[in-house]
């Protein structure tokens, strides 16, 4: 059994930046620990990425902040998560969701059984998207989410979208 690690958007602009939260500031030592008890070879990450015409963008019409435009100090990974795992498949991902991400560990699920986790930010919108993506391309496999590896954009809509994972057989841990 391959247990492949998924660490999500831990971006500057996520963690400190223009949508930082203490929150997210305060999981990036479970985060690093968490990437540590996986081999470098088992580790993905997702990274947001948008172009300066974001705000044009239909996400840039709701959430009119200006954020991980590609190559600015704010859409790159924190770099000590960035450290932690050097050989990590980095996948940029336009949207909440990736299907990249998905067909990549649909071919990974193809040649060995696997189980995949998830951490990262913002539980209530990427790492939530990701795991029903995930759950939804990949139904017989294990997914599951370490919540003290996540942080939501508020404290309660982190909880409500643990609770929607939960309830689409997502295991939160």
């Amino acid at each position: 059994m391959k247990k492949i690690l998924v660490v999500i958007d831990m971006q500057n602009d996520f963690i400190d930046g223009t949508l930082g939260t203490r929150e997210a500031q305060a999981i990036i030592e479970n985060v690093i620990a968490k990437i540590h008890d996986y081999p470098t070879d088992c580790i993905y990450a997702t990274r947001d990425t948008h172009e300066e015409n974001y705000l044009e963008t239909s996400e840039g019409r709701y959430l009119p902040v200006k954020h991980c435009i590609a190559g600015t100090k704010g859409w790159e990974i924190r770099k000590e998560v960035a450290e932690a795992m050097p050989k990590a498949i980095v996948i940029d991902k336009p949207s909440f969701g990736s299907s990249e991400l998905c067909e990549r560990l649909y071919e990974e699920s193809g040649k060995e059984e696997i189980e995949i986790e998830l951490v990262g930010l913002c539980t209530d919108i990427c790492v939530v998207t990701n795991a029903l993506l995930l759950k939804t391309r990949l139904p017989e496999t294990k997914v599951s989410v370490d919540a003290s590896c996540c942080a939501g954009v508020t404290v309660e809509s982190h909880e409500a979208a643990l609770t929607t994972m939960k309830m689409c057989q997502v295991e939160v841990d």
